[in-house]
């Protein structure tokens, strides 16, 4: 099991409250709450990080507001998956 944080103090400022609100394409596993209320993705291993990765990067393009809530956190879930350790080094092999 793969566990990617959504960082809060990206563009979006990002924690659980505001997700749920939001109505974004979920991963799988869903999203979970940490204590601190950041946001926690579960996946089951690093290409379904990938594959979600993508279908957000999709879902962006269907947001017409790039200054909107639901697009920043697009853009931090992506850059989280993206900035993952496991799955920069799953991409390079």
């Amino acid at each position: 099991m793969l566990h990617i944080q959504i960082p809060s103090d990206g563009a979006s400022e990002l924690d659980y409250n505001k997700l749920i609100l939001l109505d974004l394409p979920l991963p799988a596993n869903g999203f979970n709450a940490e204590v601190n209320n950041s946001v926690v993705m579960a996946f089951e291993d690093e290409q379904e990080a990938v594959d979600y990765a993508h279908i957000m990067d999709e879902y962006a393009e269907t947001l017409s507001d790039q200054d909107s809530e639901a697009y920043l956190a697009v853009v931090d879930i992506a850059k989280a998956i993206g900035d993952d350790e496991f799955v920069q080094t799953y991409l390079q092999s």
